[in-house]
C-alpha cells in the first residue's frame, strides 16, 4: 500500500459530559498509594527506602495496614524486582515483615524476580517484564532501585522519558500500580521532596504519587505527595529493632480525619442490618459518602473495638451487637436513653 493510500484513523474522542466524574482517588494503600498509580519512592542511601517498599509489598499481599497504620482496602498479588539486594536478603526481610504483620509469608501472593540482570532500556527485557506481569497479574509492581535497571543517562529527559513511558504503558495495559525506588540528590535543602529525585525532572512529573524518605534529627521522615489528592504533613517513622523482627513503624500516631457520630451510626447500622461482611467499597456505595470519610469512620470504630476486618470485609464485633442503628452514642443525632 502506498503511503498516500493508508487509512488514517482519528483519535478517540467522547463528549465531555459523558466522562464519569470521580469522587477522588481510589486507594491501593489508603493515603499512600493510589490504585493503578505510578510514582517513585525516593531518598538518600541508607534511608530505609527498600524497607518501606517491602513493607508495602507485604501489606498489599496480606491486606494488613502498611506501617501498621495505612489500611489496604483490597489485597492482591505483588511482584518485586529487587535488583540490588541478593534474594536471600530480600527473603529474610520479607520473613520478618510477615511475622510483624502476624501472617505467613508462604501464604501470601508475593513473588520476587530473581534474574541476575534486567535492563528496562532494552526492548527484550521490556517485553520479558511485561510478559511476567501478564503471567502473575499483580496489583503492585515494585522496581528497586531504578539505577540498577538501565544504562541510560538519568539526566537526559529524552532517555528517561522513554523508560517511564514504557512503565506507564505497563500500568495501563495490565491495570497495575508501579512503584519505582529511586535515589535522591545529596543537596536537598528545603525544596519540594519530589524535586530532590536524582536526574531528570521527568521522574517527579511522571508520578501520580511520590513517597520520599529522609533523615531528620536522627530519625526518619516520610513525605507524601499526590497529584489528585491533598498531600499530608510529613510522617515520622522509625525502624523498630527491639519488638520482634526489624520493621518500620509510625513513631507518633498519624493524624486522622475526625469521624462524625452520625456517619458512625449509619455505618454500624448498615453492618448490623446486612448481617454479612461488607467490603469498604460496598459500604461506600450504600452510604453514599467519600472514601476518605468512610475510611476515617472505620478506623475510629476499629479503635473502639466496634468493627473488625475479615478477609471478606468489615463486620461488627460482639461489643457493637446492639439494636440496628445504635452505637454507644445511640442512634444518629440522639443520646442513648438512661432509663
Amino acid at each position: 500500500m502506498r503511503r498516500s493510500d493508508r487509512v488514517i484513523e482519528p483519535l478517540s474522542v467522547v463528549q465531555a459530559s459523558a466522562i464519569e466524574i470521580g469522587s477522588g482517588p481510589s486507594w491501593l494503600v489508603d493515603g499512600l498509594w493510589p490504585n493503578e498509580g505510578v510514582g517513585c519512592l525516593g531518598g538518600m542511601p541508607k534511608s530505609c527506602k527498600s524497607w518501606l517498599a517491602l513493607d508495602l509489598a507485604v501489606s498489599v499481599a496480606s491486606g494488613t495496614a502498611a506501617l501498621g497504620t495505612y489500611a489496604v482496602p483490597s489485597a492482591g498479588p505483588v511482584l518485586v524486582l529487587a535488583a540490588e539486594d541478593p534474594p536471600a536478603t530480600v527473603r529474610s526481610r520479607l520473613d520478618g515483615l510477615a511475622v510483624a504483620r502476624g501472617v505467613s509469608l508462604e501464604s501470601l501472593p508475593l513473588h520476587v524476580v530473581v534474574e541476575a540482570s534486567v535492563r528496562l532500556d532494552t526492548l527484550i527485557d521490556q517485553q520479558r517484564l511485561a510478559a511476567t506481569v501478564e503471567q502473575h497479574r499483580p496489583r503492585l509492581l515494585i522496581l528497586d532501585p531504578f539505577v540498577r535497571l538501565h544504562r541510560i543517562d538519568e539526566n537526559s529527559a529524552l532517555e528517561v522519558s522513554g523508560v517511564l513511558a514504557y512503565l506507564r504503558e505497563v500500568q495501563r495495559r495490565h491495570h497495575v500500580a508501579v512503584l519505582v525506588v529511586h535515589h535522591s540528590r545529596k543537596a536537598q535543602g528545603g525544596e519540594q521532596a519530589g524535586l530532590s529525585l536524582r536526574g531528570s525532572g521527568d521522574f517527579h512529573a511522571w508520578g501520580d504519587s511520590n513517597l520520599f524518605m529522609r533523615r531528620r534529627r536522627g530519625g526518619l521522615e516520610l513525605a507524601i505527595e499526590h497529584r489528585s489528592a491533598a498531600s499530608p504533613e510529613p510522617v515520622p517513622l522509625a525502624l523498630e529493632l527491639e519488638a520482634g523482627p526489624p520493621h518500620l513503624i509510625v513513631s507518633t500516631p498519624a493524624p486522622t480525619v475526625p469521624a462524625s457520630d452520625e456517619l458512625k451510626a449509619r455505618t454500624t447500622k448498615e453492618l448490623a442490618e446486612s448481617g454479612l461482611p461488607k467490603t469498604q467499597e460496598a459500604l461506600r456505595s450504600r452510604l453514599g459518602v467519600r472514601l476518605s470519610r468512610l475510611t476515617a469512620v472505620l478506623r475510629e470504630l476499629e479503635r473502639e473495638g466496634c468493627v473488625s476486618r475479615t478477609s471478606a470485609g468489615w463486620v461488627l464485633t460482639a461489643k457493637a451487637q446492639h439494636k440496628p442503628g445504635e452505637t454507644e452514642l445511640g442512634t444518629a443525632g440522639t443520646q442513648p436513653s438512661k432509663g
